[in-house]
């Protein structure tokens, strides 16, 4: 199954679901229409773009929520984290929507920006726990990604979780070990390998992103790091290596693009026009489509 974070196409679900379209697909990967979350929405916008999806047959494969995400701190009240859940549900079910992406909250950091000692690991594994078990009882997965949070630190630290929370799934990013520096190692903590870090966790993947990117030097006197986002295949996320060897092991999930080229979620600042984004978000399906058919003909 293909499909993608269609509000990189564009910000209206009419653009999604054209984008969507022009691929040859029939899925999406929804996480914002104009620029609000689907659980944050206003219940007339949320059914209207729902009867949208409907006519245009487009299914929602995955939900690309916020919950516990890297905006959302463990010290917050967990009645936060429930009220998106109860939002999320009736939603998900409305759309037939099997799976939810969630996260296991930010890592903590003081005020020079380093991180913590103490995680607070025992309060985000509770807090999984309960989050993945109002899930299951909805009849809806619940799939961990490797981001900006506690479980993304390193593969050491989703082993961790896996172990902690049971029933819990994981989406692999292949991108996302590219820019993020692994905790398990001493410090200066080098760049996770995303092969390294895939093939830890590869017996529980129930889904993948598809990202790729290279860190570079940055140009400022900070003498620090900054993300380039490339096409598939094209940095150093071993896209072609680890969608080989996934498809080689029997994986039947899915590959959702979130390709970041014109758009990045979590950084406003990183814009485009509006058919900018559109053509980029094709060309990089498209690229990927081509990926596919050359490492399993």
């Amino acid at each position: 199954m293909l499909t993608g974070f269609a509000d990189e196409a564009g910000a209206t679900i009419e653009k999604q679901i054209e984008a969507t379209k022009v691929l040859g697909w029939c899925n999406i990967e929804s996480r914002a229409i104009n620029g609000v979350n689907i659980h944050d929405m206003p219940d007339a916008d949320f059914l209207a773009c729902a009867d949208k999806l409907d006519r245009a047959g487009i299914q929602v494969n995955c939900f690309g929520s916020t919950i516990a995400n890297w905006s959302k701190s463990i010290k917050s009240p967990f009645d936060e984290t429930l009220t998106e859940i109860r939002r999320a549900i009736p939603r998900m079910q409305r759309l037939k929507t099997p799976m939810i992406r969630i996260m296991s909250y930010a890592v903590l950091k003081d005020e020079k920006g380093r991180d913590l000692a103490d995680q607070m690991k025992e309060e985000r594994f509770r807090r999984l726990r309960k989050i993945v078990r109002l899930f299951q009882d909805a009849g809806i997965t619940a799939v961990h990604e490797n981001c900006m949070n506690y479980g993304g630190m390193s593969y050491r630290h989703t082993l961790e979780l896996l172990e902690a929370v049971p029933g819990l799934k994981l989406v692999f990013d292949t991108g996302n070990p590219v820019f993020t520096n692994d905790r398990s190692k001493p410090s200066p903590h080098p760049k996770q390998s995303s092969w390294e870090f895939y093939s830890s966790i590869r017996d529980h993947i129930a889904y993948v992103h598809i990202k790729d990117g290279v860190s570079i030097p940055s140009p400022t006197a900070s003498g620090g790091e900054e993300s380039r986002f490339t096409f598939p295949g094209e940095g150093n996320g071993d896209v072609r290596r680890i969608v080989q060897d996934l498809l080689a092991g029997g994986y039947t999930g899915g590959f959702s693009i979130e390709p970041h080229l014109a758009v990045v979620f979590h950084d406003a600042s990183v814009q485009a026009p509006e058919e900018i984004k559109f053509a980029n978000y094709v060309e990089y399906g498209r690229r990927f489509m081509d990926l596919l058919r050359e490492v399993n003909p």
